[in-house]
């Protein structure tokens, strides 16, 4: 509606006023004017209606500002809860208590802000697909689950390129020919997974298709051409397959129109160590292939937990922590690093023999239980420190090659920890301890 108009409606408002006046009569008695109601929602077009959510667009700036304020302001509550406890006055520690729980119910709702559904990303590979599989001459339909799952906006946009990647090489290594998969038993069209949900505080992104599988016999092969194994080397499945993502690795002959031209799996994995990530590779010859991603929710704020080893602190994520346990009652064999937990034997690693630290071992030590993924194991520590709010801070370039570190961390005296990388310390554990 113009100015003009709404004058107009307005001049014609008031001669029914002044009209209703001098008959006694309401002024919409004659039903040819606008009802009061409508007239409002004509003069008030900006507010939502019965049941709308209100939606205020904020640059992503903005909200990476205010997640970096809350971050601080976690390092502060904890300073400030720290002094009190050494003042020992408990209406100081009370009160310190309050703005803790204040603080983290802000840094639940700050993160929340970040948080984006991973159905939009996996929304934009129907076309993909589509338009892919008939250039190919292949028949694909694609299925999508869990589009509703929720991960930080930041994730979201680094793992975009690496997903393409994975789906372009399944449509166009993975599924074969219609020709193909009807001599082999199986439907003309072809299945393409994209699957995500939460496990255990991460993200866990599947990517599936009912192809041919990978060529373990080809991937040996391969690798021993290069050099990168022994020809006689004994490989369990998992090392054949993590061989896919060595730097331009690759069996097929020449690269496909589609995929082998892009960032590789290299380049996968490269990605997701940048996101303290880790990749899974499940595959039968002839049956398929599943590639399962597994990711942090969020890059800047978690809940810790806080361990000591010789006088150093370490933070572990606590999503990733099982349970924790004195390591003597539980010890099967020191020699081979391994405790029995209830029936279940699980290797351990000491965070002494990890990074070489030096001291005197304690007395008593402690077993910290954690996982990843399906893999379990312990970390055993010199003390527990429990648990407390951790803002996540990048490492420097020295230390970027370094194997179980995550990140750093302030705590609440001021020192600088070290946020240990799980999934990193859990694939040491497989083998005798080393430093990294």
């Amino acid at each position: 509606m113009t100015i003009y108009d709404r004058k107009q409606a307005l001049s014609t408002l008031n001669d029914r006023k002044e009209g209703a006046a001098e008959t006694g009569l309401s002024p919409w008695c004659s039903g040819s004017g606008t009802p009061p109601a409508a007239l409002e929602t004509v003069e008030r077009p900006g507010e939502p209606r019965a049941g709308e959510a209100r939606v205020i667009k904020v640059a992503a700036e903005k909200l990476d500002k205010l997640v970096d304020l809350v971050g601080e302001l976690v390092i502060a509550s904890a300073s400030a809860h720290v002094r009190a406890c050494a003042n020992r006055d408990p209406g100081v520690g009370e009160a310190t208590a309050q703005v803790s729980k204040l603080v983290e119910e802000i840094r639940d709702n700050a993160m929340s802000l970040r948080m984006e559904q991973i159905g939009h990303t996996f929304g934009r590979f129907r076309p993909v697909v589509r338009d892919v599989s008939l250039e190919l001459g292949k028949e694909v339909d694609l299925e999508i689950r869990g589009a509703e799952t929720e991960l930080d906006t930041s994730i979201v946009e680094k793992i975009a390129d690496p997903l393409a990647h994975l789906v372009l090489n399944a449509l166009d290594h993975g599924i074969e020919r219609p020709e193909v998969r009807r001599a082999r038993g199986k439907a003309d069209r072809g299945s393409l997974l994209l699957n995500a949900f939460h496990e255990s505080g991460s993200i866990v992104i599947e990517v599936a298709d009912d192809g041919g599988g990978l060529d373990r016999a080809g991937i040996r092969a391969k690798a021993a051409e290069r050099g990168l194994v022994p020809p006689d080397a004994a490989l369990t499945d998992a090392e054949v397959t993590g061989l896919i993502f060595e730097p331009g690795f690759s069996t097929a002959a020449q690269a496909g129109d589609f995929s082998g031209n892009g960032m590789g799996l290299d380049g996968v994995r490269r990605t997701l160590d940048e996101l303290h990530g880790t990749v899974e590779v499940e595959s039968r010859e002839g049956s398929g292939t599943l590639i399962r991603i597994r990711l942090p929710l969020t890059l800047a704020i978690i809940d810790g937990f806080q361990v000591e080893a010789a006088g150093t602190c370490y933070v572990l994520p606590l999503h990733a922590v099982i349970e924790c346990l004195d390591l003597g009652p539980f010890l099967e064999s020191e020699e081979n690093h391994l405790i029995n937990l209830r029936g279940e034997v699980l290797p351990f690693l000491r965070l002494r023999e990890v990074f070489s630290l030096g001291g005197p071992a304690p007395d008593k030590e402690r077993v910290v239980v954690v996982q990843a993924g399906e893999v379990r194991a312990g970390l055993v520590v010199d003390r527990l420190l429990g648990e407390f709010q951790t803002v996540i801070k990048p490492l420097g370039e020295l230390f970027r090659n370094v194997r179980g570190l995550g990140g750093s961390t302030i705590l609440g005296t001021g020192e600088v920890a070290v946020v240990l990388d799980v999934a990193q310390l859990l694939a040491l554990a497989d083998g005798p301890p080393a430093r990294p």
